[in-house]
């Protein structure tokens, strides 16, 4: 439902009026950067279209009256087929309501990345259904990482195959079962290769009251073809205060642990509980140890180094660039604001001053250009050793010309 979304009120109200007002595409693109809330959000909104209470009142109209894409004269504004206006949320209640919120309303289609069980299948979508339930139950703003890692792929490389879009296309081939409408949420378009060309003519031409959901991170690896075909919706990431309610009430983190890590995610849910769940690492001193073999110690301590983060997990290594970015990002401010910068930990404003002492702005933009083209590569699968050895090089040469000194 609506509410389970954190923040995004102008979004939802968004999308209760275009269906109120009959000015729904066939086809929606959610595109949000991870941690936005754009899958639940997709899903908040594809219950929302089969609650009873919602679509009753024109059950007997489809037929007669305008439908849920305006594809007759827009109704006057108290709602559709001239009922009262629409409720701003699901009900949550009726038999529809249940079943969707479970993920087990029949006429709720889902397509996302899978991963062959063994040589030789050929999975699809439905084959994972029982894991996609569990997983967006534990992990509503997981991203296609968590996804892939908790479906067991480990280094293989997650798809929606040419036999996906044949199974999409004869799901949506059959008349709904029970809300009148069929919706498909498609989450990570951007592992549909040029075999998504085969949707093409089913997003222009679907069958009655037929609505697809794409739920993207990254427009520019959607295929052309699909993205000129979709209605965007531009979904921002949560404010700090959304964040930091969310943490108080649904991961149960203290108020001003919950307010520090709210600013330091901006605005990333699904970082945010990343940053929790690695609260107790010292970043701090994994810091100190490798600005300290880059300036002062030498190959050797670079090595070592470079071999114990290696052996952490992806997502530590993520949240240890990050961590490292957000310090760079408070060395900034507080190189041009000084006293007036945000507040900050004591502990983190001292080695904030120790980087402004060791790189210059120039030199501190260069490296957070450099760590978050790491994390991107991290997320890829990149060679954990390889690429640290070479971001270790890299910083080295963007250090090189400023005094040495050591950041203990």
């Amino acid at each position: 439902m609506f509410k389970d979304v954190i923040g995004q009120e102008e979004i939802k109200q968004k999308l209760v009026e275009l269906v109120e007002h009959n000015r729904l595409s066939h086809a929606l693109l959610f595109l949000g950067n991870e941690g936005s809330g754009a899958l639940p959000l997709a899903l908040a909104f594809a219950q929302y279209t089969v609650c009873e209470k919602v679509n009753r009142p024109q059950a007997t109209a489809v037929a007669a009256g305008p439908s849920l894409f305006g594809e007759e004269p827009a109704p006057s504004p108290t709602g559709i087929g001239g009922q009262a206006a629409l409720p701003l949320d699901a009900c949550g209640a009726c038999a529809s309501c249940v079943k969707a919120g479970q993920l087990i309303h029949p006429d709720i289609h889902f397509s996302y990345p899978v991963i062959p069980r063994k040589p030789g299948d050929k999975p699809v979508s439905t084959d994972y259904i029982s894991e996609w339930r569990e997983f967006i139950r534990q992990h509503p703003y997981g991203n296609a990482y968590d996804w892939l890692q908790f479906i067991g792929a480990e280094n293989k490389q997650g798809n929606i195959t040419a036999l996906e879009c044949n199974d999409i296309l004869h799901k949506l081939s059959l008349k709904s079962f029970e809300s009148g409408y069929k919706v498909l949420v498609m989450w990570m378009p951007e592992y549909l290769g040029n075999e998504g060309n085969k949707l093409l003519k089913l997003i222009e031409e679907p069958p009655a009251n037929t609505l697809f959901i794409l739920v993207a991170e990254n427009e520019s690896l959607i295929l052309q073809t699909i993205l000129s075909r979709t209605q965007l919706v531009k979904i921002p990431l949560p404010d700090a205060k959304a964040i930091e309610k969310a943490l108080v009430e649904r991961a149960g983190v203290p108020g001003e642990q919950a307010r520090q890590t709210a600013v330091l995610c901006e605005g990333n849910y699904h970082e945010a509980l990343q940053l929790i769940r690695h609260a107790e690492d010292d970043w701090q001193g994994v810091l100190r140890e490798w600005l300290n073999a880059i300036l002062k110690t030498g190959p050797v301590a670079q090595v070592k180094w470079i071999d114990e983060i290696s052996k952490s997990g992806r997502e530590r290594q993520k949240q240890f660039l990050r961590y490292f970015n957000h310090l760079l990002e408070q060395s900034i401010r507080l190189r041009y604001m000084g006293d007036a910068a945000p507040a900050i930990p004591d502990n983190e404003r001292d080695i904030a001053l120790r980087l402004n002492k060791i790189a210059d702005v120039s030199q501190q933009r260069a490296i957070i250009e450099e760590l978050d083209r790491a994390a991107y590569y991290i997320e890829r699968n990149a060679h954990a050793k390889m690429l640290f050895h070479a971001l270790t090089i890299k910083l080295y040469h963007i250090l090189a010309h400023r005094t040495l000194a050591s950041v203990n």
